[in-house]
């Protein structure tokens, strides 16, 4: 289980406000929480075990200044409880950088992660929302900067 907040506005403080969205979500996933926000040129990423307010504390919010904005709050299912697995997910690439945030499961990630690790990906988590991030850095045509 999971629950995805989003948001793009003007440049605010975009970590509070998503923040404030993933507390009154948080009933969806007690495991782990964690937004990633961006300015326009870099995407950064602030992410912790246990409930929203035990994995972002306020003088993270203040730094999270930016035109848009991610968070999720997990339960595993699949992929173990730990940090590494906590979403989003924030990679770098060829383009830049791109964080996702992903709930479900992909019946052919199996396969999928085997056939992206014979072509050389390497992967960081055992959760199958890495597959999706893969997929998409292949797949992206080099006129997009940065993809949050």
């Amino acid at each position: 289980m999971w629950c995805i907040w989003s948001i793009f506005k003007t440049k605010k403080k975009v970590g509070e406000i998503v923040y404030y969205g993933l507390y009154a979500l948080q009933h969806r996933g007690q495991e782990s929480a964690g937004i990633a926000f961006s300015d326009g040129q870099e995407v950064n990423l602030k992410k912790g075990m246990g409930l929203v307010g035990d994995a972002l504390k306020k003088e993270d919010l203040d730094k999270m200044v930016g035109y848009s904005a991610i968070g999720h709050v997990r339960y595993s299912t699949t992929g173990d409880s730990n940090l590494q697995n906590a979403q989003p997910l924030l990679s770098k690439y060829k383009l830049g950088s791109i964080s996702i945030a992903h709930n479900g499961n992909l019946v052919n990630a199996d396969i999928i992660r085997e056939l992206l690790e014979e072509a050389g990906c390497i992967f960081q988590t055992s959760i199958d929302s890495e597959v999706v991030l893969n997929l998409i850095a292949r797949g992206t045509k080099r006129n997009r900067k940065s993809l949050l």
